[in-house]
Protein backbone atom coordinates (compact mmCIF):
# COMPACT_ATOMS: atom_id res chain seq x y z
CA UNK A 1 0.00 0.00 0.00
CA UNK A 2 1.08 3.69 -0.34
CA UNK A 3 2.06 5.50 2.86
CA UNK A 4 1.89 8.86 3.27
CA UNK A 5 5.63 10.50 3.67
CA UNK A 6 3.83 12.70 6.33
CA UNK A 7 3.18 9.98 8.24
CA UNK A 8 6.21 8.32 7.56
CA UNK A 9 7.97 11.50 9.20
CA UNK A 10 5.11 12.27 12.41
CA UNK A 11 6.14 8.50 13.26
CA UNK A 12 9.92 9.23 13.00
CA UNK A 13 9.31 11.95 15.43
CA UNK A 14 7.66 10.38 18.34
CA UNK A 15 9.97 6.98 18.08
CA UNK A 16 13.67 8.09 16.66
CA UNK A 17 13.28 5.24 14.52
CA UNK A 18 14.55 5.07 11.29
CA UNK A 19 12.93 6.38 7.97
CA UNK A 20 12.79 2.63 6.70
CA UNK A 21 11.74 1.30 9.87
CA UNK A 22 8.86 3.63 10.15
CA UNK A 23 7.56 2.70 6.77
CA UNK A 24 7.81 -1.00 7.13
CA UNK A 25 6.18 -0.35 9.98
CA UNK A 26 3.52 1.92 8.85
CA UNK A 27 2.96 -1.00 5.64
CA UNK A 28 2.46 -3.52 8.41
CA UNK A 29 0.34 -1.95 10.32
CA UNK A 30 -1.77 -1.08 7.25
CA UNK A 31 -0.99 3.10 8.01
CA UNK A 32 -2.27 3.28 10.93
CA UNK A 33 0.07 5.19 13.16
CA UNK A 34 -0.65 4.08 16.73
CA UNK A 35 -0.32 0.50 15.62
CA UNK A 36 2.83 1.60 13.60
CA UNK A 37 3.78 2.55 17.32
CA UNK A 38 3.10 -0.38 18.87
CA UNK A 39 4.93 -2.65 16.76
CA UNK A 40 8.07 -0.53 16.91
CA UNK A 41 8.53 -0.11 20.79
CA UNK A 42 7.69 -4.35 20.39
CA UNK A 43 10.48 -5.07 18.45
CA UNK A 44 12.61 -2.51 20.22
CA UNK A 45 13.03 -0.36 17.82
CA UNK A 46 12.01 2.92 19.03
CA UNK A 47 14.03 2.23 22.18
CA UNK A 48 17.11 1.86 20.22
CA UNK A 49 16.51 5.07 18.15
CA UNK A 50 16.42 6.93 21.82
CA UNK A 51 19.92 5.39 22.46
CA UNK A 52 21.58 5.68 19.03
CA UNK A 53 23.16 9.08 19.65
CA UNK A 54 24.83 7.40 22.61
CA UNK A 55 29.01 6.74 22.81
CA UNK A 56 30.03 3.33 22.21
CA UNK A 57 33.78 3.26 23.18
CA UNK A 58 33.82 -0.17 24.95
CA UNK A 59 32.74 -3.98 23.51
CA UNK A 60 34.55 -6.71 22.07
CA UNK A 61 35.86 -7.90 19.05
CA UNK A 62 34.76 -11.84 18.93
CA UNK A 63 36.10 -14.65 16.62
CA UNK A 64 34.17 -17.71 15.08
CA UNK A 65 36.21 -20.57 13.09
CA UNK A 66 33.77 -22.92 11.00
CA UNK A 67 34.03 -25.88 8.87
CA UNK A 68 37.32 -27.22 10.10
CA UNK A 69 39.00 -23.76 9.45
CA UNK A 70 37.50 -23.36 6.52
CA UNK A 71 35.49 -20.34 7.31
CA UNK A 72 36.69 -17.32 9.63
CA UNK A 73 34.97 -14.20 10.85
CA UNK A 74 36.27 -11.33 13.34
CA UNK A 75 33.25 -9.25 14.24
CA UNK A 76 33.93 -5.99 16.40
CA UNK A 77 30.92 -5.03 18.62
CA UNK A 78 30.49 -1.74 20.88
CA UNK A 79 28.32 -0.74 24.08
CA UNK A 80 28.70 1.83 26.27
CA UNK A 81 30.42 0.52 29.19
CA UNK A 82 32.71 -1.88 30.39
CA UNK A 83 30.40 -3.85 32.46
CA UNK A 84 28.10 -4.78 29.42
CA UNK A 85 31.02 -5.81 27.76
CA UNK A 86 31.94 -8.10 30.13
CA UNK A 87 28.16 -9.34 30.20
CA UNK A 88 27.93 -12.96 29.27
CA UNK A 89 24.63 -12.70 27.62
CA UNK A 90 26.08 -9.85 25.50
CA UNK A 91 29.01 -11.70 24.81
CA UNK A 92 26.36 -14.48 23.73
CA UNK A 93 24.52 -12.00 21.21
CA UNK A 94 28.21 -11.42 19.72
CA UNK A 95 28.68 -15.16 19.09
CA UNK A 96 25.22 -15.01 17.69
CA UNK A 97 26.40 -12.14 15.20
CA UNK A 98 29.66 -14.29 14.47
CA UNK A 99 27.61 -17.26 13.45
CA UNK A 100 24.98 -15.11 11.27
CA UNK A 101 28.15 -13.47 9.11
CA UNK A 102 29.65 -17.09 8.72
CA UNK A 103 26.19 -18.51 7.45
CA UNK A 104 25.04 -15.60 5.98
CA UNK A 105 27.50 -13.99 3.83
CA UNK A 106 26.75 -10.10 4.35
CA UNK A 107 29.15 -7.72 2.38
CA UNK A 108 28.55 -4.44 4.30
CA UNK A 109 27.27 -3.97 8.03
CA UNK A 110 24.83 -1.60 6.33
CA UNK A 111 23.39 0.21 3.31
CA UNK A 112 25.31 3.37 3.94
CA UNK A 113 28.19 1.35 3.46
CA UNK A 114 27.44 -0.04 -0.23
CA UNK A 115 29.82 2.25 -2.62
CA UNK A 116 27.42 4.36 -4.68
CA UNK A 117 28.77 2.98 -7.65
CA UNK A 118 27.31 -0.36 -6.86
CA UNK A 119 24.64 1.16 -6.32
CA UNK A 120 24.12 2.73 -9.77
CA UNK A 121 24.70 -0.56 -11.39
CA UNK A 122 22.05 -2.02 -9.69
CA UNK A 123 19.19 0.40 -10.42
CA UNK A 124 20.23 0.19 -14.19
CA UNK A 125 20.17 -3.71 -14.20
CA UNK A 126 16.57 -3.31 -12.44
CA UNK A 127 15.94 -0.44 -14.46
CA UNK A 128 16.82 -2.77 -17.45
CA UNK A 129 14.37 -5.75 -16.89
CA UNK A 130 11.09 -3.89 -16.07
CA UNK A 131 12.02 -1.82 -19.37
CA UNK A 132 9.05 -0.39 -21.09
CA UNK A 133 7.03 0.29 -17.93
CA UNK A 134 5.23 3.83 -17.23
CA UNK A 135 8.06 6.12 -15.31
CA UNK A 136 6.24 5.88 -11.66
CA UNK A 137 5.85 2.05 -12.03
CA UNK A 138 9.01 1.80 -13.03
CA UNK A 139 10.61 3.90 -9.92
CA UNK A 140 8.63 1.67 -7.58
CA UNK A 141 10.05 -1.87 -9.24
CA UNK A 142 13.33 -0.39 -8.94
CA UNK A 143 13.22 0.23 -5.60
CA UNK A 144 11.46 -2.61 -4.59
CA UNK A 145 13.92 -4.45 -5.80
CA UNK A 146 17.14 -2.15 -4.65
CA UNK A 147 15.72 -2.99 -1.33
CA UNK A 148 15.34 -6.82 -1.74
CA UNK A 149 19.75 -6.29 -2.67
CA UNK A 150 20.38 -4.42 0.22
CA UNK A 151 19.03 -7.42 2.55
CA UNK A 152 20.93 -9.98 0.54
CA UNK A 153 24.35 -7.55 1.17
CA UNK A 154 23.84 -5.73 4.14
CA UNK A 155 24.32 -7.38 7.46
CA UNK A 156 21.66 -5.45 9.69
CA UNK A 157 18.89 -6.06 6.90
CA UNK A 158 19.51 -9.98 6.94
CA UNK A 159 16.88 -12.18 8.02
CA UNK A 160 18.67 -13.77 11.64
CA UNK A 161 19.78 -17.59 10.65
CA UNK A 162 18.26 -18.46 14.44
CA UNK A 163 14.99 -16.66 13.19
CA UNK A 164 14.69 -15.43 9.42
CA UNK A 165 11.42 -13.16 10.42
CA UNK A 166 13.63 -10.99 12.29
CA UNK A 167 16.35 -8.67 10.84
CA UNK A 168 19.90 -7.99 12.59
CA UNK A 169 18.81 -4.68 13.22
CA UNK A 170 15.82 -5.65 15.21
CA UNK A 171 18.02 -8.20 16.99
CA UNK A 172 20.23 -5.60 17.84
CA UNK A 173 17.40 -3.28 18.99
CA UNK A 174 15.92 -5.79 21.04
CA UNK A 175 19.31 -6.49 23.08
CA UNK A 176 19.30 -2.64 23.57
CA UNK A 177 15.87 -2.52 25.11
CA UNK A 178 17.00 -5.40 27.17
CA UNK A 179 20.35 -4.05 28.84
CA UNK A 180 19.35 -0.73 28.07
CA UNK A 181 22.67 -0.08 26.34
CA UNK A 182 23.17 1.23 22.73
CA UNK A 183 24.98 -1.83 21.15
CA UNK A 184 26.77 -0.51 17.53
CA UNK A 185 28.11 -3.84 15.10
CA UNK A 186 31.36 -1.42 13.87
CA UNK A 187 32.61 -3.56 11.22
CA UNK A 188 33.72 -7.51 10.51
CA UNK A 189 35.73 -9.69 8.27
CA UNK A 190 34.77 -13.14 6.86
CA UNK A 191 37.59 -14.93 5.47
CA UNK A 192 36.68 -18.34 3.14
CA UNK A 193 39.86 -20.42 2.24
CA UNK A 194 40.40 -20.24 -1.74
CA UNK A 195 38.08 -17.41 -2.03
CA UNK A 196 39.28 -14.33 -4.87
CA UNK A 197 41.03 -11.39 -3.06
CA UNK A 198 39.78 -7.60 -4.01
CA UNK A 199 41.86 -5.22 -3.33
CA UNK A 200 41.58 -3.95 0.47
CA UNK A 201 38.02 -4.65 1.01
CA UNK A 202 38.64 -6.74 3.98
CA UNK A 203 36.05 -4.54 6.74
CA UNK A 204 32.51 -3.93 6.02
CA UNK A 205 33.80 -0.38 6.16
CA UNK A 206 34.91 -1.27 2.62
CA UNK A 207 32.76 -4.14 1.95
CA UNK A 208 33.83 -8.28 3.32
CA UNK A 209 35.69 -10.07 1.12
CA UNK A 210 33.23 -12.11 -2.26
CA UNK A 211 32.52 -15.06 -2.12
Amino acid sequence: MEINPQVVKQLREKTNAGMMDCKRALTEAGGDLEKAETLLRTKGIASAGKKSSRATTEGIVASYIHLQGKVGVLVEVNCETDFVAKNEGFRAFVKDITLHIAAAQPLYVSRDEVPAATVESEKAIYAAQVKGKPENVLTKIVEGKLDKFYSTVCLLEQGFIKDPDQTIKELVASKIAEISENIVIRRFTRYSVGEPLSGDAATAEDSAPPE
